[in-house]
């Protein structure tokens, strides 16, 4: 029979919500006391009755000592009352049996239900919850455990599963970690950076950001077409040398002289890689070759560059762009042609010690003329300072690069083929990609190192659009980017439209040449983040490795009462507080302080 009744009589015990009350005033509200004295007035509706009373305080309700146990195997899977489950747990229904009653119920273990309806649980139920609870609190138990080891700084080897998930927010997978918030740790990826680091998951010496920008970090493993028989112009007698950097393996563009005709080489990439196909879906995914100071991740499968790379076989099939230009360095003709060639590699360094020597004097000479040319088109050149970071068997080195005549060579040479390449799409009518870059405010070409830093803030990024437009950065009117189709998406798409129109095939509409440029440069982007920050990552390694480093620094902007710098030996920016206000391009001297690789930042002060 239940206990509940509409109206409970004055002094009797309640259940409000979860808490024992008692009733103190009946009328259109009751009036109830709850433990520490506190009144409030409720709806009928809003308290059970457990005791008609009386209890004159919630004092009374102290522990009972009983069987409930007992009590339980007596009642197993039956219904009952609560003044039966008191009176045969505690032996009587008094406020106080009444409400230790009711705890058991509301312990869930043994028995279920309401006030007004209790039901004493199977011993298959009893058995259940007991492990259920058992394994939550062994559960409990191992993750405070856990985190004093993580407070600690010393995780256990099973920890590594549950490090997982600070490892997912420190890569920007997630934008929660459990782990952290019970540290009381702010919640960002440069805090679980932190974590990882502290509790020896990660080293500093890990690199997150090829993952945190999801670029793919695995090389392509497309299987990889033979050539195809098809006509081409021998060009093995004509000398071509392939100049790049000590170590380069991806050689895709050497140089001839041949009387006046400069033939700018490009490893015929299209030749292996159709418009549609596995491998130019691929490359179109990831943009470009990704460079890390660790190693490379190639655009597209080894196969290709083995097979197409300049010299890296005796004979190298090319696409040949056979440039003519005046005295004044204007170009008067462009022809390009399918080719066979055999390319000699040489570094930057070997032909910066020929170019007095032919063909290299004379390579340089038109070259000069072309520069020449763009500077008087208001072409920048900037000497900002550039570095090659490089980690071999976990060691970091940082290597100045010089400016070589030699490097400015190949480059000018390469610039010119891009605009040829622009200008011999635009007169057939060849959809492709051109690169433009829209002028900054005028001014004088940049003589100081701040006035080239300044320059450089002050241009807009370059964009591939599908109309010519003038590039104010080389200082030429058309321009297209097309000799590293090895390396970059929207060179091989030129080399592709190229090559189409050569062999009188169909090319891509221009429509269908934006949109993969479109798709193309957004995995670019991010190619050229990764890098950035990887960069700048090993850097601060370096100087982590290197605590007691010192260098020279060059004030080339003001900001925020603070100094402006670059540092030429690692080709890096910072920011100096200074005592007194510095000058435009005044050396300093200074020492690292202090670094924080998960923050990217590093700290230096001024000596003397």
């Amino acid at each position: 029979m239940s206990t509940h009744q509409p109206s409970p009589p004055a002094n009797s015990l309640v259940l409000y919500k979860v808490h024992p009350a008692r009733i103190v005033n009946l009328g259109e509200k009751i009036e109830i006391e709850l433990a520490g004295g506190q009144s409030k007035r409720v709806r009928a509706k809003d308290i059970e009755l457990l005791h008609p009373g009386p209890l004159r305080s919630l004092t009374e309700l102290a522990p009972q000592q009983g069987e409930p146990e007992a009590a339980w195997e007596l009642l197993e899977g039956a219904e009952t009352t609560l003044q039966e489950l008191a009176e045969l747990a505690f032996n009587a229904f008094t406020p106080a049996t009444a409400w230790a009653a009711w705890q058991l119920v509301a312990d869930g273990l043994s028995f279920s239900g309401t006030p007004a309806a209790i039901r004493a649980r199977t011993r298959e139920e009893v058995e259940r919850i007991r492990a259920e609870r058992g394994a939550k609190a062994n559960a409990e138990s191992d993750w405070q455990a856990f985190l004093v080891r993580m407070a600690d700084s010393c995780p256990a080897p099973e920890d590594g599963a549950r490090l997982g998930e600070v490892e997912r927010l420190a890569l920007g997978q997630s934008e929660r970690s459990r782990i952290l918030e019970a540290l009381g740790h702010e919640q960002t990826p440069i805090n679980a950076h932190r974590a990882l680091i502290q509790v020896g998951y990660w080293t500093d010496r890990h690199n997150p950001y090829p993952r945190r920008c999801a670029v793919p970090t695995a090389e392509p493993g497309q299987p990889v077409p033979g050539l195809i028989e098809e006509d081409r112009l021998d060009l093995t007698a004509l000398p071509a040398y392939a100049i790049d950097d000590v170590g380069n393996q991806d050689p895709d563009d050497a140089l001839s002289l041949d009387g006046d005709c400069l033939w700018v080489h490009v490893a015929d990439v299209a030749a292996l890689v159709a418009t549609e196909g596995e491998i130019e879906r691929e490359a179109r995914a990831r943009g470009s070759n990704l460079y890390l100071p660790e190693g490379v991740i190639n655009m597209l499968p080894a196969g290709v560059t083995e097979a197409l790379g300049l010299g890296l076989q005796p004979l190298s099939p090319a696409l040949s762009f056979a440039l003519r230009c005046d005295d004044q360095g204007e170009l008067l003709s462009v022809a390009v042609h399918r080719t066979w060639i055999r390319a000699q590699r040489l570094t930057y360094d070997e032909v910066d010690g020929r170019l007095t020597e032919e063909p290299f004097a004379a390579l340089r000479a038109l070259t000069d003329r072309f520069r020449a040319r763009r500077t008087a088109a208001g072409a920048t050149s900037l000497d900002l300072p550039e570095v090659s970071v490089r980690v071999e068997d976990g060691r970091v080195t940082i290597r100045p690069l010089p400016r070589l005549a030699s490097r400015e060579l190949v480059a000018d040479a390469m610039l010119m083929a891009g605009e040829g390449a622009a200008r011999f799409c635009l007169e057939h009518a060849i959809p492709i990609p051109f690169a433009t870059q829209a002028p900054p405010e005028a001014g004088e070409q940049p003589r100081d190192l701040a006035a080239m830093y300044a320059r450089r803030r002050a241009f807009k990024p370059s964009r591939l659009v599908g109309a010519p437009d003038p590039h104010a950065g080389l200082g030429l009117a058309l321009y297209t980017r097309a000799t590293s189709p090895l390396r970059r998406y929207s060179d091989l798409l030129v080399h592709q439209q190229i090559r189409a129109w050569l062999a009188g095939l169909p090319t891509l509409t221009a429509e269908q040449v934006t949109e993969r440029i479109g798709e193309a440069e957004t995995a670019a982007a991010l190619v050229r983040r990764t890098e950035r920050l990887s960069n700048l990552h090993w850097k601060l390694v370096y100087l982590k490795d290197h605590p007691d480093w010192q260098g020279q620094a060059t004030i080339v902007g003001k900001e925020d009462r603070k100094g402006v710098a670059l540092v030429p030996l690692l080709a890096l920016e910072t920011r100096l507080r200074l005592r007194e206000e510095p000058a435009l391009n005044q050396g300093l001297r200074v020492a690292v302080r202090d670094v924080d690789i998960p923050a990217q930042t590093v700290s230096f002060r001024v000596l003397g």
